[in-house]
Protein backbone atom coordinates (compact mmCIF):
# COMPACT_ATOMS: atom_id res chain seq x y z
CA UNK A 1 0.00 0.00 0.00
CA UNK A 2 1.59 3.47 -1.54
CA UNK A 3 4.87 4.53 -1.87
CA UNK A 4 7.05 7.47 -1.54
CA UNK A 5 9.56 9.08 -3.77
CA UNK A 6 12.97 8.54 -1.96
CA UNK A 7 13.98 11.94 -0.68
CA UNK A 8 11.30 14.13 -1.74
CA UNK A 9 8.95 15.97 0.89
CA UNK A 10 5.23 16.98 -0.09
CA UNK A 11 4.11 19.81 -1.68
CA UNK A 12 2.94 21.56 1.94
CA UNK A 13 6.79 20.47 3.26
CA UNK A 14 5.56 17.00 5.43
CA UNK A 15 7.40 13.71 4.96
CA UNK A 16 5.79 11.25 3.18
CA UNK A 17 6.51 7.55 4.25
CA UNK A 18 6.97 4.67 2.41
CA UNK A 19 4.54 1.75 3.42
CA UNK A 20 3.03 -1.88 2.49
CA UNK A 21 0.50 -3.44 3.77
CA UNK A 22 -1.04 -6.78 3.68
CA UNK A 23 -3.85 -9.13 5.36
CA UNK A 24 -7.27 -8.86 4.96
CA UNK A 25 -8.80 -8.87 8.47
CA UNK A 26 -7.88 -8.84 12.02
CA UNK A 27 -6.49 -5.94 14.21
CA UNK A 28 -3.59 -3.53 12.17
CA UNK A 29 -0.16 -3.82 13.00
CA UNK A 30 2.48 -1.35 12.09
CA UNK A 31 6.34 -2.22 11.99
CA UNK A 32 9.06 0.17 12.97
CA UNK A 33 12.85 -0.83 12.23
CA UNK A 34 15.75 0.37 13.49
CA UNK A 35 18.60 1.96 12.51
CA UNK A 36 19.83 1.05 8.52
CA UNK A 37 16.85 -1.52 8.48
CA UNK A 38 14.07 -1.16 6.18
CA UNK A 39 10.03 -2.17 6.32
CA UNK A 40 10.72 -4.91 4.74
CA UNK A 41 12.84 -6.85 7.32
CA UNK A 42 9.99 -7.32 8.95
CA UNK A 43 8.42 -9.44 5.75
CA UNK A 44 8.46 -12.73 7.23
CA UNK A 45 7.17 -12.02 10.56
CA UNK A 46 4.34 -10.06 8.28
CA UNK A 47 3.90 -13.21 6.44
CA UNK A 48 3.54 -14.83 9.60
CA UNK A 49 0.45 -13.07 10.83
CA UNK A 50 -1.64 -12.23 7.86
CA UNK A 51 -3.99 -14.66 8.77
CA UNK A 52 -4.77 -13.00 11.98
CA UNK A 53 -3.93 -9.48 11.24
CA UNK A 54 -3.24 -6.96 8.96
CA UNK A 55 0.63 -5.83 8.67
CA UNK A 56 1.87 -2.99 7.83
CA UNK A 57 5.85 -2.20 7.03
CA UNK A 58 7.32 1.12 7.45
CA UNK A 59 10.32 2.95 6.19
CA UNK A 60 11.50 5.20 9.02
CA UNK A 61 12.23 8.67 7.95
CA UNK A 62 15.65 9.05 5.90
CA UNK A 63 15.56 5.43 5.64
CA UNK A 64 14.66 3.03 2.71
CA UNK A 65 12.14 4.46 0.49
CA UNK A 66 10.63 7.18 2.14
CA UNK A 67 11.51 10.73 2.65
CA UNK A 68 14.39 12.60 4.15
CA UNK A 69 14.63 15.49 6.45
CA UNK A 70 16.87 17.91 7.59
CA UNK A 71 17.70 16.38 10.84
CA UNK A 72 16.79 13.31 12.47
CA UNK A 73 15.31 12.86 16.39
CA UNK A 74 13.03 10.82 17.99
CA UNK A 75 9.96 13.42 18.56
CA UNK A 76 10.13 14.62 14.75
CA UNK A 77 10.60 10.90 13.55
CA UNK A 78 7.13 9.99 15.87
CA UNK A 79 4.88 12.43 14.49
CA UNK A 80 6.04 12.02 11.15
CA UNK A 81 5.01 7.99 11.90
CA UNK A 82 1.71 8.87 14.15
CA UNK A 83 0.55 11.12 10.98
CA UNK A 84 1.05 8.52 8.69
CA UNK A 85 -0.90 5.94 10.41
CA UNK A 86 -3.66 8.33 10.97
CA UNK A 87 -3.80 8.93 7.26
CA UNK A 88 -3.88 5.21 6.77
CA UNK A 89 -6.79 4.93 9.53
CA UNK A 90 -7.15 7.08 12.15
CA UNK A 91 -10.60 5.43 13.05
CA UNK A 92 -9.16 2.28 14.28
CA UNK A 93 -6.39 1.94 17.00
CA UNK A 94 -3.06 0.50 16.15
CA UNK A 95 -0.81 -2.36 17.58
CA UNK A 96 2.62 -1.03 16.94
CA UNK A 97 5.90 -2.86 17.53
CA UNK A 98 9.19 -1.24 17.03
CA UNK A 99 13.03 -2.48 17.49
CA UNK A 100 16.02 -0.82 18.30
CA UNK A 101 15.67 2.73 17.10
CA UNK A 102 12.01 2.10 15.98
CA UNK A 103 11.41 0.91 19.16
CA UNK A 104 12.04 3.91 21.00
CA UNK A 105 9.63 6.32 17.80
CA UNK A 106 7.46 3.92 18.54
CA UNK A 107 7.47 4.12 22.90
CA UNK A 108 7.48 8.12 21.82
CA UNK A 109 4.34 7.78 19.45
CA UNK A 110 2.20 5.81 22.18
CA UNK A 111 3.01 8.13 25.00
CA UNK A 112 1.88 11.37 22.28
CA UNK A 113 -0.33 9.77 20.40
CA UNK A 114 -1.98 7.56 22.76
CA UNK A 115 -5.25 7.23 21.07
CA UNK A 116 -3.66 5.75 17.75
CA UNK A 117 -2.25 2.83 19.42
CA UNK A 118 -3.96 -0.15 21.11
CA UNK A 119 -1.36 -2.01 22.50
CA UNK A 120 2.55 -1.46 22.16
CA UNK A 121 5.68 -4.22 21.38
CA UNK A 122 9.09 -2.83 21.96
CA UNK A 123 11.73 -5.05 20.73
CA UNK A 124 15.57 -4.50 22.63
CA UNK A 125 15.95 -1.28 23.68
CA UNK A 126 14.39 0.82 26.72
CA UNK A 127 13.15 4.33 27.25
CA UNK A 128 16.61 5.52 28.27
CA UNK A 129 20.07 7.01 26.69
CA UNK A 130 23.03 4.33 26.11
CA UNK A 131 26.57 4.05 26.24
CA UNK A 132 26.21 1.20 23.75
CA UNK A 133 25.79 1.95 20.44
CA UNK A 134 29.00 2.57 19.31
CA UNK A 135 29.76 0.09 16.89
CA UNK A 136 27.77 2.42 14.93
CA UNK A 137 29.68 4.82 14.31
CA UNK A 138 32.06 2.40 13.29
CA UNK A 139 29.74 1.35 10.71
CA UNK A 140 28.90 4.82 9.78
CA UNK A 141 32.56 5.18 9.33
CA UNK A 142 33.10 2.55 6.98
CA UNK A 143 30.25 3.38 4.67
CA UNK A 144 31.22 7.07 4.28
CA UNK A 145 34.79 5.80 3.97
CA UNK A 146 33.68 3.54 0.58
CA UNK A 147 34.21 5.23 -3.09
CA UNK A 148 31.33 4.30 -4.72
CA UNK A 149 32.43 5.94 -8.02
CA UNK A 150 35.20 2.73 -8.06
CA UNK A 151 32.76 0.38 -6.73
CA UNK A 152 32.24 -2.16 -9.55
CA UNK A 153 29.85 -5.04 -7.89
CA UNK A 154 28.25 -5.64 -5.06
CA UNK A 155 31.24 -8.09 -4.28
CA UNK A 156 33.44 -5.39 -4.34
CA UNK A 157 31.15 -3.53 -2.14
CA UNK A 158 31.32 -6.31 0.56
CA UNK A 159 34.89 -6.33 0.48
CA UNK A 160 35.11 -2.52 1.01
CA UNK A 161 33.53 -2.76 4.17
CA UNK A 162 34.59 -5.62 5.92
CA UNK A 163 37.18 -4.12 8.21
CA UNK A 164 34.89 -1.49 9.25
CA UNK A 165 31.92 -3.96 9.96
CA UNK A 166 33.56 -7.62 9.96
CA UNK A 167 30.28 -9.71 10.52
CA UNK A 168 28.70 -11.07 7.74
CA UNK A 169 25.24 -10.34 8.77
CA UNK A 170 26.07 -7.12 9.79
CA UNK A 171 27.36 -6.02 6.78
CA UNK A 172 24.65 -7.45 4.54
CA UNK A 173 22.18 -5.66 6.71
CA UNK A 174 23.87 -2.38 6.04
CA UNK A 175 24.36 -3.26 2.25
CA UNK A 176 20.89 -3.87 1.70
CA UNK A 177 21.04 0.03 1.67
CA UNK A 178 23.24 0.48 -1.40
CA UNK A 179 21.15 0.61 -4.56
CA UNK A 180 22.57 1.58 -8.51
CA UNK A 181 22.43 4.69 -9.22
CA UNK A 182 22.82 4.35 -13.71
CA UNK A 183 26.33 2.75 -13.79
CA UNK A 184 27.25 3.82 -10.12
CA UNK A 185 25.92 3.15 -6.92
CA UNK A 186 24.39 5.26 -3.86
CA UNK A 187 23.28 5.26 -0.26
CA UNK A 188 19.28 4.80 -0.56
CA UNK A 189 18.95 6.26 3.03
CA UNK A 190 20.18 9.34 4.39
CA UNK A 191 23.75 8.37 5.76
CA UNK A 192 24.98 11.90 6.03
CA UNK A 193 22.04 13.07 8.44
CA UNK A 194 21.93 9.87 10.10
CA UNK A 195 25.77 9.75 11.04
CA UNK A 196 25.46 13.44 12.28
CA UNK A 197 22.45 11.95 14.21
CA UNK A 198 24.22 8.68 16.13
CA UNK A 199 24.44 11.04 19.72
CA UNK A 200 20.89 11.78 19.17
CA UNK A 201 19.46 7.98 18.36
CA UNK A 202 21.22 6.50 21.65
CA UNK A 203 19.36 9.18 23.93
CA UNK A 204 16.09 9.45 25.30
CA UNK A 205 14.39 12.37 24.91
CA UNK A 206 12.46 12.34 28.13
CA UNK A 207 11.91 16.24 28.40
CA UNK A 208 9.24 15.69 25.58
CA UNK A 209 7.02 13.08 27.48
CA UNK A 210 7.52 14.09 31.34
CA UNK A 211 5.24 13.16 33.38
CA UNK A 212 3.26 11.00 30.03
CA UNK A 213 2.40 7.65 30.34
CA UNK A 214 0.49 5.08 28.02
CA UNK A 215 -1.85 2.79 29.57
CA UNK A 216 -2.72 0.60 27.22
CA UNK A 217 -1.39 -3.31 27.29
CA UNK A 218 3.03 -3.45 26.48
CA UNK A 219 4.97 -6.18 25.70
CA UNK A 220 8.97 -5.51 26.11
CA UNK A 221 10.53 -8.17 24.35
CA UNK A 222 14.83 -8.04 25.21
CA UNK A 223 17.28 -10.93 23.86
CA UNK A 224 19.59 -12.82 26.28
CA UNK A 225 22.69 -12.03 25.03
CA UNK A 226 22.23 -8.21 24.49
CA UNK A 227 22.57 -5.24 26.75
CA UNK A 228 19.45 -3.17 25.56
CA UNK A 229 17.21 -4.71 28.12
CA UNK A 230 18.21 -4.28 31.58
CA UNK A 231 17.38 -4.71 34.80
CA UNK A 232 18.11 -1.13 35.94
CA UNK A 233 15.59 -0.05 33.20
CA UNK A 234 12.97 -1.68 34.23
CA UNK A 235 12.40 1.39 36.92
CA UNK A 236 11.87 4.10 33.82
CA UNK A 237 9.87 0.73 31.36
CA UNK A 238 6.87 1.05 34.19
CA UNK A 239 6.99 4.71 34.77
CA UNK A 240 5.97 5.11 31.06
CA UNK A 241 4.36 2.20 30.71
CA UNK A 242 2.51 0.52 33.66
CA UNK A 243 0.91 -2.34 32.24
CA UNK A 244 4.37 -3.60 30.44
CA UNK A 245 5.09 -7.10 30.58
CA UNK A 246 8.43 -8.40 29.85
CA UNK A 247 10.01 -11.08 28.00
CA UNK A 248 13.45 -12.92 27.56
CA UNK A 249 13.74 -14.56 24.46
CA UNK A 250 17.09 -16.76 24.95
CA UNK A 251 20.22 -17.13 22.48
CA UNK A 252 18.84 -13.96 20.58
CA UNK A 253 20.87 -10.37 20.83
CA UNK A 254 19.76 -6.95 19.79
CA UNK A 255 18.21 -8.28 16.42
CA UNK A 256 15.91 -10.63 18.35
CA UNK A 257 12.99 -11.15 15.35
CA UNK A 258 16.13 -12.24 12.87
CA UNK A 259 18.01 -14.04 14.94
CA UNK A 260 14.91 -16.64 16.80
CA UNK A 261 12.27 -15.62 13.82
CA UNK A 262 10.05 -18.49 15.08
CA UNK A 263 9.65 -17.84 18.77
CA UNK A 264 9.51 -13.89 17.91
CA UNK A 265 6.43 -14.76 15.60
CA UNK A 266 4.74 -16.86 18.52
CA UNK A 267 5.36 -14.25 20.94
CA UNK A 268 3.81 -11.43 18.62
CA UNK A 269 0.87 -14.18 17.72
CA UNK A 270 0.16 -14.53 21.29
CA UNK A 271 0.15 -10.68 22.24
CA UNK A 272 -2.16 -9.77 19.31
CA UNK A 273 -4.80 -12.37 20.56
CA UNK A 274 -4.85 -11.86 23.71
Amino acid sequence: MGTADEGTPDQDGSVRLHVTSSGESGPRVAFCHGLFGQGRNWTQVAKGLTDIARPTLIDMPNHGRSGWTERHDYVAAADIVADTLADIDGDEPWALVGHSMGGKIAMLLALRRPELVERLCVVDVSPVGYREGREFETYVAGMRAMDLTAIETREEADAALTEAAPDPGVRGFLLQNLRRDGDGWRWQMNLDVLGDSIDLLRDWPGEAVEGASYDGPTLWVGGSDSGYVRDEFAEAMRGYFPRVRQLTVKDAGHWVHSQQPEVFLATMRAFLQA
